[in-house]
């Protein structure tokens, strides 16, 4: 093979090309062509405006890639270019720089082949597609701007969190509009910082964002600033909806203080126990030597009278121990069927002799005849206490306190309602009353737990509570419970 001159290789090199090249001033004036120029002749067009001779315009084409080298000085694409807008034309894609020392002297521009270019075209879109399809099937909200805050990437978990469509959020909402506050500038502050995961980015951020109803939405935010030659460009974040482990918490909280309060009751209630057989001894010496007394010995009417009197407060006695010890028995969960008419009773009894009732009076009235309910005989017993206990300190001890019992009408439940004539529950409260540690009493009267476990109770029951001030005064708490029927008798049945 003959050996060329490496000069005249690139000449044939260019030649071979079989594509448009220019060689054009920084003026944009023609300097040389060669290749396909759709008839335009070297020799008509050398020193002629690139722009007027290829597109017949007055001024450089808008997606010149010479524009950008020009700014750059690097050799750079056609920023807009599209294969559909260039069909019957032959465009100008790449050019890259003619340099002496410092000083650019010319711009080479080149043609491509389509083909070519329309694979790599359709492979781009295949990954924008990808990309794409990916943002809009994250899990988390993905959300991205760009510097004055439009709307720039709104995938479908942020459409349903934030109740805007993908189309309403592009078109119309600001980053700004989604932080409560003017809080997005805070975000950005914090993204700019070195102090949150370093600058430009923010990890594990908690806040809220705003819904379009105006509902206002814990989230954990993600972040980071997008950077394009060292500058800010966008921002993306990705938002994890918090609603659902905040509530799974607040869920686990309540089970543990319930169980907390479970273990103090079963000690108090040991404790108790213990207690009430001691007093059990001494109560029955007290009623076996008066009775001995009353027996063998010719008393006085009087003195007769007195041991009378000792026997009946000692049966008393021993009457208030049985109960109290009935009370604390059960140790562990049992679902039975019970009156519940006689449940408040047995409730009543612990109760309306201590200091607090003396000057209560308790009216009951309550329903003939009702079915059992199902339900666990301790908890209820600690359900009635605490919301009796509650009304009676609400009257601070003087009033009226009102209990009734009756069927509801039509369905298979068991209504009862618990009421006072004390000041009532304010009504900014009452949609507050049965959380965990709410409470109204001054500090060290009262822990907020009562109310909270009494709701947890009824609800472990299936039935529910709800309190509301009386228009002639006082509060009222009503109760509805589930009666027991032959399913849930049955279930008793396999569980023993």
């Amino acid at each position: 093979m003959k050996i060329h001159d490496p000069k005249e290789m690139i000449l044939r090199a260019v030649e071979a090309f079989n594509r448009r090249m220019l060689v054009v001033s920084p003026r944009f004036e023609i300097l040389a062509i060669s290749g396909q120029a759709d008839d335009v002749q070297e020799a008509d067009v050398v020193g002629q405006k690139c722009y007027r001779i290829l597109y017949r315009r007055n001024s450089p084409c808008d997606e010149c890639p010479t524009l950008e080298v020009g700014r750059k000085r690097q050799p750079a694409l056609s920023p807009g270019y599209h294969p559909a807008s260039y069909r019957g034309k032959v465009p100008c894609l790449y050019s890259y720089p003619i340099l002496e020392g410092d000083d650019i002297t010319a711009f080479v521009m080149l043609d491509f082949d389509f083909p070519a270019l329309d694979a790599l075209e359709g492979k781009l879109q295949r990954t924008n597609a990808f990309l794409s399809n990916l943002i809009h099937s994250a899990v988390d909200c993905v959300i991205a701007a760009d510097r004055n805050g439009k709307i720039l990437i709104f995938n479908d978990s942020a459409a349903k969190v934030f109740g805007y469509t993908v189309e309403e959020a592009l078109n119309s909402l600001n980053i700004r509009d989604v932080y409560p506050d003017d809080h997005a500038r805070e975000v950005m502050r914090k993204l700019r910082s070195d102090e949150y995961g370093g600058r430009g980015k923010l990890e594990t951020y908690h806040t809220d964002v705003l819904a379009k109803s105006g509902e206002r939405i814990p989230i954990s935010l993600y972040a980071s600033i997008i950077y394009e030659e060292g500058r800010e460009v966008a921002s993306i974040g990705f938002f994890h909806d918090l609603r659902d482990r905040l509530r799974i918490n607040a869920e686990l909280e309540k089970t543990q203080l319930q169980l907390l309060q479970s273990e103090k009751m079963a000690s108090l209630g040991k404790l108790a126990a213990g207690v009430a057989h001691q007093i059990n001894n001494p109560l029955a010496g007290i009623t076996l030597y008066a009775k001995l007394t009353l027996e063998e010995y010719e008393l006085e009417e009087g003195v007769r009278q007195d041991l009378g009197r000792i026997l009946k407060d000692a049966e008393r006695c021993r009457d208030t121990v049985k109960e109290l010890l009935e009370f604390t028995r059960q140790t562990r969960h049992l679902m039975r069927s019970h009156d519940i008419n006689q449940v408040i009773s047995r409730t009543l009894f612990l109760l309306e002799n201590q200091s607090l009732f003396q000057n209560i009076e308790i009216v009951k009235k309550f329903g003939d005849s009702l079915p059992a309910v199902y339900a666990d005989i301790q908890q209820l017993n600690h359900l009635f206490m605490n919301i009796i206990l509650n009304a009676a300190q609400a009257m601070d001890g003087k009033g009226e306190l009102r209990i009734e019992t009756a069927r509801v009408t039509g369905k298979e439940q068991i209504s009862i309602e618990i009421s006072d004539t004390g000041p009532g529950i304010p009504e900014d409260i009452i949609p507050h009353i049965f959380d965990p540690f709410y409470t109204t009493k001054e500090e060290g009267k009262g822990t907020g737990l009562g109310l909270s476990l009494a709701y947890g109770i009824v609800e472990n029951h299936g039935g529910r509570i709800t309190a509301r001030n009386k228009s002639g005064g006082g509060a009222a708490f009503n109760i509805v419970l589930p009666i027991a029927t032959e399913e849930n008798e049955g279930e008793q049945g396999a569980e023993n």
